[in-house]
């Protein structure tokens, strides 16, 4: 087991209102809450750039076929065509 470290943290006084709720639901001490949170949300970030760089490390590929002509301004903005 990794030894763990104490640290202070500064809360407004609804944060720790709330933190010390959710705690209390989860028959957790506010420490230990925080400690897991701060765990999955560093879990989550790293999972999200392992994902990142997978999908920027392959080669970009096309959607569609032979480019078409974007639409003029004027087709863009016809509504006739919705009535």
């Amino acid at each position: 087991m990794q030894s763990m470290k104490n640290i202070t943290i500064t809360l407004d006084a609804d944060t720790a209102a709330w933190i010390r709720v959710q705690a209390a639901e989860k028959n957790m001490s506010v420490s230990r809450l925080v400690g897991e949170l701060l765990r999955d949300r560093r879990a989550e970030s790293r999972e999200y750039e392992r994902a990142m760089r997978a999908y920027l490390s392959k080669p970009p590929y096309k959607l569609h076929g032979p480019a078409e002509p974007l639409p003029t301004r004027d087709e863009i903005h016809d509504r006739s065509r919705f009535r």
